[in-house]
């Protein structure tokens, strides 16, 4: 399958401190693909310029070929915080991206009510940001994020601010947007779990400067249930997971 998104011999440095050195990776059409590694690894800081919020010191990253200088078209974008405006609705948090895009919001509410629905928002349509729970915020931010079907979508540790069994129901619940919106996802965790449930590959970064120290596939059956995280496949991925981040001997 074509790289979507293609990273090579990408290097940053903040100074005198080296972030990522010489990093190539490739994110194939329509995959999810995780980056996980110590804390400072760089993990972020390429999401960062892969989305055009920052620029690389040395190589590039190219979408759909064309190489990332700035902000990019067709990209959505999820963070650790929802960032969801307090005096919008949900549903009005979630055609905010169509109105930044000079698009007709009504145009795309048929889309919005589909995704809240996958979300598990229905019913919560009219509800303020201040009533929702941490995860239900979070769940509106990535409806928000695909809205407009965009080819490719980055989250860097969506689900970090959140407890670990809302955070289990939040895996669950983009698996299944995922999968409706057939977008490719770069996603970065802290957790090795929720990267292995969720993902095609795993990329498992060194500690600063960041490497890639191994490329995991993860060739479990799709859809994944609770019932994956008792399979035995799914333990012994899990360890060589953590077995790539520990060879570091930096603190997680």
């Amino acid at each position: 399958m074509a790289a979507l998104l293609r990273v090579e011999n990408l290097s940053k440095s903040y100074d005198s401190t080296i972030a990522i050195e010489n990093t190539s990776l490739e994110v194939p059409e329509k995959s999810f693909v995780s980056i996980v590694g110590p804390s400072g690894c760089g993990k972020s800081t390429l999401l960062r310029i892969a989305a055009g919020l920052a620029r690389a010191s040395g190589g590039r990253i190219l979408v759909r070929g064309k190489e990332v200088r700035g902000p990019v078209r067709d990209v959505g974008m999820v963070f650790q915080s929802p960032v969801l405006l307090p005096w919008r609705t949900t549903l009005g948090n979630i055609l905010f991206v169509a109105e930044m895009g000079g698009e007709r919001a009504s145009t795309h509410k048929p889309r919005a009510h589909e995704l809240m629905t996958l979300a598990g928002l229905s019913g919560f349509e009219n509800s303020y940001p201040h009533e929702l729970s941490g995860g239900m915020q979070q769940r509106a931010a990535i409806c928000r994020a695909m809205l407009l079907k965009p080819s490719l979508i980055l989250m860097d540790e969506p689900f970090g601010a959140l407890d670990v069994i809302t955070r289990e129901r939040m895996g669950f619940a983009l698996q299944t947007l995922w999968e409706e919106s057939h977008s490719t996802v770069l996603f970065v965790t802290h957790s090795i779990t929720e990267a292995v449930l969720l993902s095609d590959t795993v990329i498992v970064m060194t500690p600063r400067p960041g490497r890639i120290r191994d490329v995991v596939p993860i060739d479990l059956p799709r859809p994944r249930t609770t019932a994956a995280l008792r399979d035995a496949r799914f333990a012994a991925l899990s360890a060589r997971v953590r077995d790539g981040i520990e060879a570091g001997g930096t603190e997680y």
